[in-house]
């Protein structure tokens, strides 16, 4: 995988016009892209049809999380968009994720499906006041859901990087780690929680980062974008795996 190749950049707006200006600008240093929740609703499969007719590789992020014949409808449909990462819920349970592996056995082009574990938005509190979790730390509950993942067949997780060691550990060095929460040294953390800079973050493990924000919001975003891959090319010189 080349170094870009591993630099995700969200496409967060409302609107096709602004989602292709981010393209547009950052074309010539980013080649994958996020579509989230919030451009799929409103815009639908024309935002993915828009970057993959400029060449761009496509994270669909909408996380599903229902019954599985519900899932493995839309992946049905997924699967004709040529995505090549999405994502499920990994507490949508065992029968959830292996019912989507299921879907895509015959698939010659197949999309990596990677299973959502516990928000990099998410603290220590959050588990304990809302999953009452009280007795069980982050690391330990994403390091379950991992293995549930992998165990169901799944290509890999979305983790934050705090969590990328207890990974390698229970899944291997081939189970894809895809890590948001990354933020350059010096900028805003914004609602993120669990957060590590590009280098570090690809230094313990991660597969691909996603950064937002500190490129999107800055006043040469090009430039920002270049030094985060530069961050990557660091980072994974000095893996020890």
């Amino acid at each position: 995988m080349k170094d870009e190749e591993r630099l995700i950049v969200p496409l967060d707006v409302l609107t096709l016009k602004d989602a292709i200006s981010i393209m547009e600008e950052l074309g010539d240093v980013v080649k994958f892209f996020k579509i989230g929740c919030a451009l799929f609703t409103a815009v639908g499969p024309k935002s993915i049809e828009e970057a993959k007719k400029r060449g761009f590789k496509v994270f669909l992020d909408l996380k599903y999380f229902d019954i599985p014949s519900v899932v493995t409808k839309a992946v049905e449909s997924l699967i004709n968009l040529d995505v090549d990462i999405f994502t499920v819920h990994t507490l949508g349970g065992f029968e959830l994720m292996e019912s989507v592996v299921k879907i895509l056995w015959n698939e010659k082009k197949k999309p990596l499906v990677l299973g959502v574990t516990i928000l990099t938005s998410i603290n220590e509190a959050f588990l304990r006041d809302v999953l009452g979790t009280s007795n069980v730390s982050i690391d330990e509950e994403v390091g379950r859901l991992a293995e549930l993942a992998r165990s169901a067949g799944l290509n890999g997780v979305v983790a934050s990087a705090f969590e990328i060691e207890r990974i390698r550990k229970i899944c291997g060095s081939k189970f894809v780690v895809l890590t948001p929460g990354i933020r350059p040294e010096g900028t805003e953390t914004f609602e993120q929680k669990r957060v590590l800079t590009p280098k570090e973050a690809i230094k313990r493990g991660a597969d691909y980062i996603v950064v937002g924000r500190p490129i999107i919001n800055s006043k040469e975003p090009l430039k920002v974008a270049r030094e985060i891959i530069a961050e990557i090319k660091e980072g994974k010189n000095e893996r020890t795996d």
